[in-house]
This record gives structure tokens, C-alpha cells and sequence, in this order.
């Protein structure tokens, strides 16, 4: 049996941009993506804090250091510019692997910079 564990978790993640006119997916700085272990193209769920929306998409890898989070294409009508999000993935392993896992999460500041 395979379980589905929470493989990194990006929170409360500021949203810095909404655009609505794009094929759809998150864009998110660089280094939190580095620092988070998700990788560009991979599949996330995106949990919005002010409205209890939870979205899947994948993650388009934006500029290092901008701290930029931005909901494109469907995922804009989901959010603000100022929302609080989770940015979760997730992957999938047997219950022995589950068990000594540790999810890498990190957390934000309103800068959405990591905090110590």
C-alpha cells in the first residue's frame, strides 16, 4: 500500500500577483523553491488562507529573490494580491518510508522571505 504524504509545504506565502490572462499555475520565487525541495512543473495544492480555497496546479519557477508569488490563469480567480497561502506537495510512498519521513516546511515572513 502506498500512503500519500506531504512531501514540502511553503507557508504562509504571501500572493504578490493575480494573472488571470496566463495558461494557468503558480509562479513562485526561485530560492523558496530550492529551499523548499518542490520542483518547477511539479504538482501542488495551493491552500488559500482568507478564502478556505484549495486549488491544484504546478509551479512555474519565477525569479530568484523577488519573493514573488503569483496565481496565473484560473488559479488568479482563486485570490488577492495580500492572501496568505499554503503551498503543499505532496508524494506518494509505502507506510516504511512514510513512517521516517520529515516534510521540509518552511515558513514566511510578510516579506516572504524565510524566517529564521
Amino acid at each position: 500500500m502506498l500512503l500519500e504524504m506531504c512531501k514540502s509545504k511553503i507557508s504562509n506565502a504571501r500572493v504578490t500577483a493575480c494573472e488571470l490572462f496566463y495558461e494557468g499555475s503558480i509562479t513562485i520565487d526561485a530560492n523558496l523553491l530550492r529551499a523548499s525541495g518542490i520542483l518547477p512543473f511539479e504538482k501542488v495544492q495551493v491552500v488559500n488562507l482568507n478564502n478556505a480555497h484549495r486549488i491544484e496546479t504546478y509551479v512555474i519557477e519565477g525569479k530568484s529573490g523577488s519573493g514573488e508569488i503569483c496565481l496565473n490563469g484560473p488559479a488568479a480567480r482563486m485570490g488577492y494580491v495580500g492572501d496568505r497561502v499554503h503551498i503543499i506537495s505532496y508524494a506518494l510512498m509505502d507506510a516504511k518510508e512514510a513512517q521516517c519521513f520529515q516534510a521540509k516546511v518552511i515558513k514566511l515572513n510578510e516579506h516572504n522571505t524565510i524566517k529564521d
